[in-house]
């Protein structure tokens, strides 16, 4: 089958990756794609914001399944538009896109079902944002209502923090999508990512992951789109997954449907969790990013025919099949990440890296300039590794680091320290 993926990332990467090894993959293609992509997949240059210009592209190419890699083009409706045009398309709706592209709409949501989260107030003018602040104190939590790029959250710990939040926000920081703001109570525990399909009815534990938002070592700094990631997540115990199941994602599956808005696609579920006790941080409708890399190590060529039945509704005749192992992956980001940084540095030492189902090195940020690899980002590389333990994946992806010559990057070397002895 022909398959095209949407995206630029290292998410689309990781897909590209995991989708390759399946035998009924026989022709893909990645819009845009980027220099790392490049060497798997055919790369086109269409508009992915523009669901008439996918429709046209996917008809000349005979593509049979469409895969919707970030969020942005299924906010804008481009899953619907091709669904519309009798395409197979992995991603939800916009409509069911607003568990990501809107806070206060996921906020609606738990309050209608009853999910564990954060207590929260909603704002349209930052005096009001102001004043709620000022009442609640500090710790606290501010975050841009709409979508921006992983972005558009401020922990506060202070009240000069949060009032200089709602500022930049509601100033125009994020465009739009900081018109409008959420608050929220701050939340103490661990963190975890949780990833289910679901086709509208079906909801299919696919994995767990732990991510580090924050730039610096030891989780201090500015939060970013994610520093690095490993899976599984220890903290999501059976227990835990099973109340994240039954307290959060069924009951959210079932409002949305009742509101005759069915998700269908992955279900990223960043849950907080305190003595055993899991509560909802906040939905994404795609794979994470680095999330995705290493759980499309772990999960390989089956992806294909997951995300294939997901799309068609047949979810429940499917099982997962995990190996026991560990993955863990470092993200190179490009010196100044997540302020100003340099673009068109080159990066050396990729050629001789090890490609094999234990070690990848996938490109988030990057373009091919005469005949270099050079950064074209702030997160340019997703370092993974796989191991039998986690200390294993984490020597190999490390090692792996050590060996690329890019003095223009840096990469936390904590990833894993929760999880690691």
């Amino acid at each position: 089958m022909n398959i095209l993926i949407l995206g630029s990332g290292g998410r689309e990467h990781a897909l590209a990756w995991a989708i390759k090894q399946n035998p009924k993959c026989d022709r893909l293609i990645v819009a845009p794609g980027n220099a790392g992509i490049a060497d798997l997949a055919e790369c086109a240059q269409i508009d992915i914001m523009d669901g008439a210009a996918v429709v046209d592209f996917a008809a000349q190419n005979a593509i049979d399944f469409i895969i919707v890699g970030p969020e942005a083009p299924l906010a804008a409706g481009v899953a619907d538009t091709c669904r519309a045009a009798g395409l197979s398309v992995f991603g939800p709706s916009a409509a069911a896109a607003r568990l990501e592209s809107s806070k206060s709409f996921t906020k609606a949501i738990c309050d209608a079902c009853d999910a564990p989260t954060a207590a929260y107030a909603h704002f349209t003018h930052p005096d009001d944002a102001r004043d709620y602040i000022k009442t609640q104190g500090v710790p606290i939590v501010i975050k841009a209502d709409g979508l921006a790029a992983g972005k558009g959250v401020v922990v506060a710990m202070t009240l000069q923090e949060a009032l200089a939040a709602i500022d930049d926000m509601m100033g125009g920081q994020f465009g739009d999508a900081g018109a409008e703001v959420v608050v929220e109570e701050f939340m103490d525990g661990e963190e975890a990512s949780f990833f289910v399909l679901c086709d509208g009815q079906t909801v299919l534990p696919i994995g767990t992951a732990q991510d580090h938002k924050r730039v610096g070592e030891g989780d201090t700094g500015p939060n970013t789109g994610g520093m690095g990631a490993y899976s599984p997540a220890p903290v999501m115990t059976d227990a835990v997954t099973q109340k994240a199941l039954d307290q959060i994602v069924r009951p959210t599956m079932a409002a949305m449907a009742a509101r005759g808005t069915p998700f269908t696609g992955v279900l990223f579920v960043g849950l907080m969790i305190k003595d055993g006790e899991p509560r909802l941080v906040e939905f994404n409708v795609r794979f994470g990013d680095p999330e995705c890399q290493g759980l499309m190590m772990r999960l390989g060529g089956q992806v294909l025919d997951l995300l294939q039945a997901c799309a068609e509704g047949r979810l429940a005749d499917q099982r997962v099949h995990w190996a026991d192992d560990h993955a863990l992956t470092v993200v190179m980001a490009a010196n100044g990440y997540p302020g100003n940084y340099a673009k068109g540095t080159a990066i050396h030492g990729l050629s001789d890296l090890p490609e094999d189902s234990f070690h990848m090195a996938f490109h988030a940020g990057t373009a091919e300039s005469d005949g270099q690899i050079v950064a074209n980002g702030g997160r340019v590389l997703g370092i993974t590794a796989r191991g039998a333990s986690l200390a294993e994946a984490h020597a190999r992806a490390y090692a792996m680091v050590d060996a690329i010559d890019w003095p223009e990057g840096f990469c936390r070397r904590d990833i894993g320290w929760r999880a690691l002895p």
